[in-house]
This record gives structure tokens, C-alpha cells and sequence, in this order.
């Protein structure tokens, strides 16, 4: 079953002569429980294709079907509620609060949604992580690839049906990187979640299931 899918998705910048298509006739399927690798060259397009998918912008032209729900059909408050219970992000940054300990920042997306949080589960998925011992700690006193461990947490606790992941091992070393993808593979598998991942490292993307090259736009699989 498709969990994610786009149609002649386009967007452009500006107008001619000076228009810019970001994405150009962008037409994937991606289906549930797969971990995808989306490479690409700085400017090919991947990070924009990376936004639409997780409705952070609007296409110019094209839909984007995320579980069945037509993106561009959602009102913006509709559409913030549903990101929020269906696609969890990892950043290259990291994006945790400072002023909130490892814990904490797991959790805060669920408290922000009103829910009760499931401890077990987030129990469960710090220990497949490896940061239990890192619960209290707040993020300046980690590193960067357990600042990473702890916005994949994230991501995961609020048990998304996808999670897209933008150059999550941007920042990072090359061991630390290859323990992040598997790390992040091993939580797929596990919690049975659809991972896109956004990459220009073609090493890393060989870790994945499947690789989707974009270049000027289009796709090329």
C-alpha cells in the first residue's frame, strides 16, 4: 500500500525570465514501511520535494497524498493537526530546546497535541536508542550524534505513520552517521514507520531500501 505518493508535483520561484523549478513534474510512490533515500546534488531540488511531502509549502502545481489525505485539500489548521499525528522530522540541526532536558523534548510534540504519553513506548524507543542514560540531561551536555538520537526519539514518540528525515546526518561523522541510519533503520523496523530520508551521501543512501535520484528537479529512479 502507497502511504505516500505525489502527482506532476511543480514548484517555481519567481517568473520568467528568471524562473526558477525547483521541482518540475515530480511523480513518486512510496509505500508503507519503507525506507527511502531521496539523493541529490546541493540545489537539486531535495530538500524542496522534502517540504512538500511534509507539507511545510505549498506546490505550485500537483498533489501530494500523505495516507491517503490530499494535502492541498486541508485548511492550514487541519493541516498543522495532521502533521502533527501523522509525520514526525528529523533535522540536520537538530531543532531540540535548550531549556528542556533529554525527556522532555522527546515527549513535548504529545503534551503539545493535548495527548497522554505513552511511557512504555517512549521508554522503549530511548532504550533502542541507547540515550537511557542521557534522560535528564539537557542538550548542551550531549553530543552531536546523541542530539541526533534524541530529535530521532522525537520524531518517533508520537508514533507517525512517516517520518522524513532532511540530511539528519549532515553534521555528524562518518561513524556516527552510518550508527544514525542504522539507528534509524532499526526504528522502522520496530515501530513499523515509513522513512524518507533526504541525502547527498550515496554511501549512506545504499543503507536504505530504495534510492530515488533527484537532479534539476525531476526524478530519476
Amino acid at each position: 500500500m502507497n502511504i505516500l505518493e505525489t502527482k506532476n508535483l511543480k514548484k517555481y520561484y519567481g517568473k520568467e525570465p528568471n524562473l526558477v523549478k525547483a521541482l518540475n513534474g515530480v511523480s513518486i510512490k512510496i509505500e508503507e514501511g519503507e525506507f527511502v533515500a531521496i539523493v541529490g546534488t546541493s540545489g537539486s531540488g531535495k530538500s524542496t520535494l522534502l517540504y512538500m511531502l511534509g507539507g511545510l509549502d505549498y506546490s505550485t502545481e500537483g498533489t501530494v497524498i500523505v495516507n491517503g489525505k490530499e494535502l492541498s485539500k486541508l485548511k492550514d489548521n487541519e493541516l498543522t493537526i495532521f502533521r502533527r499525528r501523522n509525520i514526525g522530522f528529523v533535522f540536520q540541526n537538530y531543532n531540540l530546546v535548550p531549556v528542556l532536558n533529554v525527556y522532555e523534548n522527546i515527549v513535548l510534540p504529545i503534551e503539545l497535541d493535548g495527548n497522554k504519553v505513552d511511557e512504555s513506548y517512549v521508554d522503549e524507543i530511548i532504550k533502542t536508542l541507547g540515550i537511557e542514560d542521557k534522560r535528564y540531561n539537557l542538550p548542551n551536555q550531549l553530543s552531536g550524534g546523541q542530539q541526533q538520537r534524541v530529535a530521532i526519539a522525537r520524531a518517533l514518540a508520537t508514533k507517525p505513520a512517516i517520518i522524513l528525515a532532511d540530511e539528519p546526518t549532515g553534521n555528524l561523522d562518518s561513524k556516527t552517521s552510518q550508527e544514525v541510519i542504522g539507528l534509524l533503520k532499526t526504528s522502522g523496523i520496530k515501530f513499523h514507520q515509513t522513512i524518507v530520508m533526504i541525502t547527498h551521501n550515496e554511501s549512506l543512501a545504499q543503507l536504505c531500501d530504495r534510492i530515488i535520484h533527484i537532479e534539476d528537479g525531476m526524478v530519476h529512479e
